[in-house]
């Protein structure tokens, strides 16, 4: 049932992403030929207006074929007044943008939904003081919780990080110790740190581990929550992209790269987890998506808007020659890097 789930939660993903093209090319008054979910064989088709919506067997993306444009052979065009090529570079990036953009503007909804029904967090809970920190000097112990910092309420991991980051002088901390509120000063010092790639940085902090296991959940109004899920949206957007960065620097391995079976594992287990969680893990594939198609390899929306930039600045469209040559190479790449993502699921899968 969850790896039905998954490929459910995959397919509406890729729906959204496809309905963004798909309302801009009709925006823009260009003929959409087919909508499919699906790669290969359809195996249902049901035209509506001039248009025809398709699922297909391989449930592993999707497509919308606009008028004029076709990615297996770059230099057919059409030049009608319905077609893709009629439009000006600026009105084709608007549509190719389109996907990504709903693939954002899905996630910040489901992070919104989130927000408001509440999903745990990590609290501010301390697992142990590290040695010869600022924490470990002003008497923090295991087991405590901070309650405040310099008279503002903390509840989360994340305000409290923020709070210290952002110090310039002492800090004054209220602790709760065996039902007691203690009053603590300390001030907060550069201390080296790992980030979320594995990078070694020093960052202002106490000194303190918090527990994992000490979980809260926050309450969000309905104009908070806003706030909350544009932080989600942007945080994770940033973080993708650095991702892809590292990736490119070689400071994350290519051992690390995941495709569609790390993706539908993931998915399926936060199925059997709750409804939040699988909400929140089918927000960070959303923004996934759309960072990865804004990428400029020809084979995706990022590389077609890379040669409408390109006739746009030069006033001039790339030769055919030079357009089928570098989208071959971008599907070679792009295989390439999902074959490398299967590769890696599959040994992950098959470690003991």
């Amino acid at each position: 049932m969850s790896l039905i789930v998954a490929l459910l939660v995959l397919s509406f993903l890729i729906f959204f992403h496809e309905l963004g093209h798909f309302l801009a090319a009709r925006y823009f008054g260009v003929h959409v030929e087919v909508f499919s979910i699906g790669f290969g064989k359809r195996f249902y088709t049901r035209k509506i207006g001039d248009t025809e919506f398709s699922l297909s067997v391989i449930p592993l993306g999707g497509y919308v074929r606009m008028k004029g444009q076709d990615d297996l052979d770059p230099a057919k065009k059409n030049y009608d007044s319905d077609s893709y090529n009629a439009l000006r570079p600026l009105q084709r990036i608007a549509i190719l943008f389109a996907g990504p953009l709903a693939n954002f503007v899905l996630a910040f909804a489901l992070f919104y939904t989130i927000a408001l029904a509440g999903m745990p967090t990590l609290g501010t809970k301390v697992a142990k003081p590290m040695e010869n920190t600022p924490a470990f000097t002003a008497g923090i112990l295991k087991g405590d919780i901070i309650r405040q910092v310099n008279g503002v309420d903390v509840q989360t991991n994340r305000t409290l990080s923020e709070i210290i980051a952002q110090s310039e002088n002492g800090l004054e901390l209220i602790i709760e110790r065996d039902s007691k509120l203690i009053r603590i000063t300390l001030m907060p010092q550069m201390i080296e740190s790992q980030n979320f790639f594995g990078e070694t940085i020093q960052r202002k902090m106490i000194g303190i581990i918090l527990d994992g296991s000490y979980r809260v959940t926050v309450d969000y109004s309905l104009f908070s929550a806003i706030g909350e899920a544009w932080y989600l949206t942007l945080d994770a957007s940033q973080k993708i992209a650095q991702g892809v960065q590292k990736l490119i620097e070689g400071v994350v391995p290519m051992k690390e790269l995941g495709g569609v079976i790390s993706i539908v594992d993931v998915t399926s287990k936060a199925s059997n987890e709750s409804f939040v969680l699988l909400l929140f893990i089918t927000a960070l594939i959303s923004v996934n998506l759309g960072i990865l198609n804004l990428l400029p390899i020809p084979a995706l929306d990022g590389g077609h808007i890379m040669f409408n930039l390109y006739e746009m600045l030069t006033r001039r469209v790339p030769s055919e020659k030079i357009m089928i040559n570098i989208t071959i190479a971008g599907w070679a790449l792009l295989l390439g890097l999902m074959s490398i993502g299967i590769y890696n699921d599959i040994n992950r899968l098959m470690a003991p």
